[in-house]
């Protein structure tokens, strides 16, 4: 495990304080006994526990890209050139759950509709490439809305998002079917109209009160905006290589009602093994002042075939926020130790990293710092409103030492060597409110708008992008 000075200093602080906290409040300690009651005596029978429902999302994103970066779409079979890029989806769900039948072991189902319609669906709104970066990273076409051979939308379509079938034993839970899943690792992503969810077995046993067992396996994802089942790739490697299947298991521990911790372990068959310790915990009183500390680390090494060449990756990010009632300041360092990117799998949001924005800050030796500032409205009599503001660089990416890809031309990270010294920042902010009572509530509404500005080999490119999400529940039975 390679982990530089400064990693070490981080762990090292993060266990003082942990330490600290422990010391202080040792009355908060939570021993680990088995739960009193089980969740499933109290099941109400598969029709009396039944819920239909859902949420319709409108996604509207308009990127311009800068310093002479071009995005690309088709006119008559010539592909020009466009610096802008616009994508207007309207996403729905229909939501189907049962309840758990009575008995020992208790079944239930959770099967969900999804459909897209492509408000805007003209080709050079829709044009695709590789977002004015180097070709040394992620491709980037159009993954906003789906779109046909050619690059016309796809009008209206159709998918089954969830399908899944769960059997209980007291307070432990069999899932197999599609699902929705949250892990550091394998996390469904929801950052567009629809959301990403996996197709496989999970289980969950909360038999105890504070110790938490989950292990999985999937072998396909359902992306975001297609319809179609793809296995696991990874987000950022050159080529095409895919897990055949996907393993993941974990731990979540909360000694004291301040501290959660949580030890993964997943591996990508032929791809990679990766581990993840995570652990937050809060001092203090908001009304006051208090603290919250995050650490988030990764180990990532190549596994069986390494079909996308030898991976040696230590990765972490440590955060600090201080909040005093409605205001909020929390910074964040972030630090890559390896000659290839921190990667993890595409269509999955398993990058529980603090200064994974717009750019996830992951390039080879990169390091990077986070400042931000959130202020809740709720303070000033206006619940549900929400500011944020952030700014956030990256420096010393240097992929001049990788040398992974095992000879095989455009597999791994092959093309980064030429990322030399290279640096980036970017800056946002946002607005969000939720509606709080009516007939209209929890409907959310958030904009954001994001700058990025890279150095001339840094993978994510020079854009500005601007957001507008609106999200309505609505329940039928």
């Amino acid at each position: 495990m390679k982990l530089s000075s400064t990693a070490i200093l981080a762990l090292a602080i993060s266990s003082i304080t942990a330490t600290a906290y422990a010391e202080t409040q040792s009355q908060a300690f939570t021993p680990v006994t088995v739960k009193e009651k089980s969740a499933q005596s109290e099941a109400t029978g598969f029709i009396d526990g039944q819920s239909l429902g859902g949420t319709t999302r409108n996604w509207y994103a308009n990127e311009q890209l800068k310093r002479d970066g071009k995005f690309k779409y088709n006119k008559n079979g010539a592909l020009l050139d466009t610096d802008r890029r616009i994508n207007w989806v309207q996403g729905t769900i229909l939501k189907y759950n049962s309840g758990f039948t009575e008995g020992t072991i208790g079944f239930s189902t959770e099967i969900a509709a999804y459909n897209a319609i492509a408000l805007d669906r003209d080709r050079e709104d829709l044009a695709a490439g590789n977002g004015g970066a180097p070709k040394t990273g992620p491709s980037s076409g159009n993954n906003r809305t789906l779109t046909e051979k050619g690059g016309d939308a796809v009008g209206q379509w159709s998918k089954l998002g969830l399908a899944n079938v769960k059997a209980r034993f007291s307070n432990s839970t069999l899932t197999a079917g599609r699902q929705s899943y949250s892990s550091p690792q394998v996390d469904s992503i929801g950052n567009r109209a629809l959301p990403s969810s996996f197709e496989g077995v999970s289980l969950n046993v909360a038999e105890l009160e504070n110790l938490t067992f989950d292990f999985a396996t999937f072998d396909r994802a359902s992306p975001r905006m297609e319809q179609s089942l793809q296995k696991f790739r990874a987000e950022y490697a050159n080529g095409r290589a895919e897990a055949d299947h996907v393993y993941t298991g974990g731990i979540t521990y909360t000694p004291f009602a301040s501290l959660t911790t949580s030890l993964w372990a997943t591996q990508a068959e032929d791809l990679w093994n990766q581990y993840y310790f995570g652990a937050t915990h809060v001092l203090g009183d908001s009304q006051v002042l208090s603290l919250t500390t995050g650490l988030n680390y990764y180990k990532t090494q190549e596994d069986g075939k390494a079909l996308i060449g030898d991976i040696d990756n230590d990765t972490y990010s440590l955060s600090f926020g201080l909040t005093h009632q409605a205001h909020s300041l929390t910074f964040s360092y972030q630090e890559i130790n390896g000659n290839e990117y921190f990667d993890y799998l595409h269509e999955t949001n398993g990058i529980y990293l603090a200064n994974s924005l717009l750019s996830d800050f992951n390039g080879p030796n990169e390091k990077s710092f986070q400042i931000a500032y959130g202020l809740n409205m709720a303070e000033y009599g206006v619940p549900g409103l929400k500011f944020n503001i952030y700014q956030a660089r990256g420096w010393g990416i240097d992929g001049t030492h990788y040398n992974g890809n095992k000879g095989v031309a455009d597999k791994g990270y092959d093309g980064i060597q030429i990322q030399d010294g290279e640096h980036h920042y970017e800056y946002g902010i946002g607005a969000s409110y939720a509606v709080q009572s009516g007939p209209l509530k929890a409907t959310a509404i958030r904009a954001t708008y994001t700058t990025h500005r890279a150095s001339e080999n840094q993978s994510d490119g020079s854009i500005n992008e601007f957001r507008l999400v609106t999200t309505i529940p609505f329940n039928i039975l």
